[in-house]
């Protein structure tokens, strides 16, 4: 099993060079990636959580995590699809993928929260299909020389990004969510899974529904990596176990809190509990 962990950008640390600090701790106890929360706006329950502290940027974080770091993937978890636009995105991420060694993983979902997409100008309820011809759209910037899209939100003809990603053919994609939506998503345009506080029984039933779309797609094997965010405080070894017997293949945690201490005490007393090394 690997072990993640989700730096509190977005629990209101005011320093956040504090964050990115709790990630170079977590490489060197020997975690196998870090990952960022992404929120463009403090609204509903974001705003609930942190009123107006900080919350920071999702790209911004990590690449500067990526600078201080040498091992550790980098992952997204996850990026709101609608929030962002596919062509910045594409070069973005290249660009972080470079830098950083090919160490990029992305996390990527369509986002539950009406309050941003509304400040933000973009729809709700067609949130779904936009996502997935912005998973296309990436695919293809990222795949081809020349990229050519028809679709009912992007229409493009021989568009050109650059750089392309150092991870070849393109860094993994995984996918958030734990609806048949999401999951069908799954099956049909990303390598892996990233769901959120599911149990081992949970992951297990919705399984079938990721491999049949990914059969139907012409995609067996798909997904080729599971990576189950969870609580901290939740996770045993004899738990870890049982996520390992369902075919996850990696535990991303998180401590709910801005407290860098306790997260920092915390990462420590977790490496030895589970005998990570760096």
């Amino acid at each position: 099993m690997k072990y993640g962990f989700t730096v509190p950008n977005n629990f209101g640390v005011d320093d956040p060079a504090e964050v990115v600090g709790l990630a170079v701790e977590a490489e060197e106890l020997g975690f196998d990636s870090v990952w960022v929360n992404h929120h463009v706006i403090n609204v509903g329950y974001v705003w609930d959580r942190l009123g107006e502290r900080p919350y920071h940027d999702a790209l911004v974080t990590l690449t500067w995590i990526a600078s201080k770091t040498a091992r550790v993937r980098l992952g997204t978890s996850v990026l709101v699809m609608p929030y962002l636009h596919p062509m910045v995105l594409a070069k973005e991420l290249a660009t972080l993928d470079r830098l950083s060694g090919g160490r990029l993983v992305v996390g990527l979902g369509v986002g539950s929260l009406p309050e941003e997409n509304a400040l933000l100008g973009v729809g709700y309820d067609d949130r779904g299909a936009l996502s997935n011809e912005f998973i296309e759209v990436l695919d293809l910037l990222w795949t081809q020389s020349s990229a050519d899209f028809e679709g009912q939100h992007y229409s493009f003809q021989g568009v050109v990004s650059s750089p392309k990603p150092l991870q070849q053919p393109r860094p993994p994609i995984l996918i958030g969510g734990n609806r048949p939506p999401a999951l069908r998503r799954v099956g049909r345009l990303g390598d892996g899974w990233h769901p959120m506080m599911l149990s081992p029984e949970s992951v297990a039933k919705r399984l079938p529904t990721i491999r049949e779309a990914a059969d139907a797609a012409g995609r067996p094997g798909i997904p080729a990596e599971i990576s189950v965010r969870l609580g901290a405080d939740e996770l045993t070894q004899e738990l870890g176990a049982e996520y390992a017997a369902v075919g996850v293949t990696e535990l991303v945690i998180s401590w709910n809190t801005g407290d860098v201490g306790v997260i920092s005490e915390g990462l420590a007393a977790f490496a030895s509990e589970h005998g990570l090394r760096s």
